[in-house]
């Protein structure tokens, strides 16, 4: 057996061990041995076990190695100069495959046990950290970034064909799927349990979610600002934190907690934009002053972007066209700049607590549900087939209505997808559509939909989504970005305890009529700015289509590029050349966001 420090192949920078950096190449391998008597446990610099600033633990006792990277806690904390390494070996030795079960916070875990030829990854309940593997023959290849399993020889994988159709649907590879054949991902809350040779993958938590209304409003206002704090204050720990500022609900939240936990005003870092109905600085200034924060202010431009584009898709281990990607990375750029290491990011309050638009936009729509069947089939139904209904502006939209009704979810939420905007023949070349399922989108969307503990379509939604929009994605660009920067980020809003006493908030007090987070503004009413509590949700959001219509050397440089994927036998070019035009004569933003993800495709495969 190899030395630890040996094991590891240590080749960072750091000055102690126990921190890895992205060029720290290191992987295991679990396979049997030649003579067939045992797990051979061999490394080889293919794999990446922590990301830059992340926590990376190594044990190894009695022929047994475990990893864990990130921010993990225990159920039972740590005794003193215990490290998170050794307390995993223990919970094997006690629990098994149960390990998972006694962690919280963030982390990747791995455990090699040689004598029992048995192997064990897990990542953090909500997919915070990321991990990639793939089974050739007897051997196991795990990293959290999927292009190193693809590029190790024992696995030597090539492009998925099923992975880019996914990746230009969702604007992401959605796990468990990657863009390499034969590679894939791990879920939120899942472990999986190799023995001799087999896989076995469960989940070891699920969110426990309450449908049923309650009526002690006051007693869970109290609860929730206090799970707040506490969330902030463990997620600040013992350094000197800065914060993301967008001017949101969440954002200006963690900034205001943060300033109260460290009796100092907090740091903070917005970006503007200088075009009609995306610049929100607005509001991050209003945060500023209410809170009296200490906040930083940059103005992105295009030649920001297109000096960050090839940046963003090398960071990445697949494409990644979120092109809010940009403005999480030169915050980030911006903290690090002046000294920090650290910083906290408000994700994931709309996805625990009803905040995005679709919430209520569904709801009207299963409204249509309850009114009764023989009324639906009998009555409104034959009313809006009847020939010549759809010349009516109103008769026209209660057909458009009662068809999307009749689509359940959460199929209904793709209707306005622009995969289901013209026959895929006219967007694909018939040799790549004949290596896809088409269908495979929505399998991979009714998964997590259907799986919540819950039978109340905004639980379930929501449940879709911390998967869909906060781990696949959301996560991954602020968590990448940060990186790249030099930078640890960290999610107090998705604190395990404030996570869990989200699912116990019932569906009415999370959207309240068509009122979006209405337990979590009115719990707060007396705490935010007024303006922030009644503002529409925007974000971070990039102006590139408009500045692509209207900046030459941005507009160049994607000409040669979309050109280069033209020729890649993916995309028909008659298609890529109609978006392009499109983008100029019909809606520079809509068409703009497609031309963003074909860019960073061609971007990721080039270099």
């Amino acid at each position: 057996m190899k030395t630890m420090r040996d094991f590891c192949g240590w080749m960072s920078p750091e000055p102690t061990p126990e921190r890895a950096s992205r060029e720290t190449l290191a992987s295991i391998m679990a396979q049997r041995g030649q003579t067939g008597d045992g797990l051979d446990v061999r490394h080889a610099a293919t794999g990446v076990l922590a990301a830059t600033g992340s926590l990376c633990s190594l044990a190894e006792r009695e022929g047994v190695l475990a990893l864990i990277s990130g921010r993990p806690r225990f159920v039972e904390p740590l005794r003193s100069g215990e490290d998170a390494a050794t307390r995993v070996l223990e919970l094997w030795r006690e629990r098994g495959a149960d390990t998972p079960r006694f962690i919280q916070g963030s982390f990747t875990l791995a455990i090699v046990d040689t004598p029992r030829r048995e192997a064990l990854l897990a990542i953090d309940r909500i997919g915070i950290e990321t991990l990639a593997f793939a089974q050739a023959g007897a051997t196991l290849v795990f990293s959290n970034r999927a292009d190193l399993v693809a590029a190790h020889p024992a696995v030597a994988a090539g492009l998925d064909p099923q992975g880019l159709f996914n990746y230009l649907y969702f604007t992401m590879v959605p796990a468990p799927g990657t863009i390499f054949q034969g590679v894939e991902k791990l879920l939120p809350a899942q472990r999986l349990h190799w023995r001799d040779g087999r896989i076995e993958r469960t989940f070891y938590w699920h969110l426990a979610y309450r449908d049923e209304p309650r009526h002690d409003f006051e007693e869970q206002a109290r609860d929730f600002r206090q799970l707040l704090r506490d969330g902030v204050e463990r997620a600040r720990g013992d350094d000197e934190v800065a914060a993301f500022l967008s001017g949101g609900t969440d954002s200006s939240t963690v900034a205001g907690l943060l300033t109260d936990i460290q009796g100092k005003p907090a740091r903070t870092y917005s970006l503007g934009f200088e075009a009609e109905g995306f610049d929100e600085m607005e509001y991050a200034r209003i945060a500023a002053r209410h809170f009296g924060l200490d906040s930083r202010e940059y103005y992105l431009t295009p030649k920001d972007v297109l000096d960050i584009i090839p940046r963003v898709a090398q960071q990445y281990d697949e494409p990644f066209a979120n092109e809010s990607a940009v403005s999480a990375y030169l915050c980030a750029k911006l903290a690090a700049d002046d000294g920090y290491r650290v910083m906290l990011g408000g994700d994931g309050g709309d996805e625990i607590l009803g905040g995005n638009e679709r919430y209520a936009k569904q709801k009207i729509f299963e409204f249509y549900g309850r009114i009764p069947g023989w009324i639906r089939g009998g009555l409104i139904e034959p009313f809006v087939s009847l020939p010549g209904i759809d010349r009516v502006m109103p008769t026209r939209k209660l057909k458009s209505y009662v068809r999307q009704a009749n689509v359940p979810l959460p199929d209904r939420m793709e209707a306005y997808n622009f995969f289901h905007r013209q026959p895929l023949e006219a967007m694909f070349t018939p040799e790549f559509l004949a290596q896809v399922h088409p269908g495979q989108p929505l399998v991979l969307l009714r998964d997590p939909y259907q799986r919540a503990d819950s039978q109340h379509f905004i639980n379930r939604m929501l449940h879709l989504d911390l998967k869909f929009t906060l781990a696949d994605n959301d996560l991954r660009k602020v968590s990448a970005m940060t990186e790249a920067a030099g930078i640890e980020v960290r999610y107090p809003l998705l604190d395990d305890a404030l996570v869990e006493f989200s699912g116990q908030v019932p569906p009415d007090w999370k959207v309240k009529g068509n009122y979006l987070r209405w337990f979590f503004k009115r719990a707060l009413w007396d705490y935010l700015p007024r303006p922030i509590l009644t503002k529409s949700k925007h974000g971070f959001g990039l102006p590139f289509g408009i500045w692509l219509r209207d900046d030459r050397a941005l507009a160049e440089h994607v000409r040669g590029r979309l050109a280069d994927l033209g020729r890649r036998g993916w995309l028909r070019p008659d298609y890529i050349a109609q978006i392009q035009s499109d983008h100029q004569a019909l809606h520079a933003t809509y068409f703009g966001k497609m031309i963003w993800m074909m860019l960073m495709l061609e971007e990721w495969v080039a270099k």
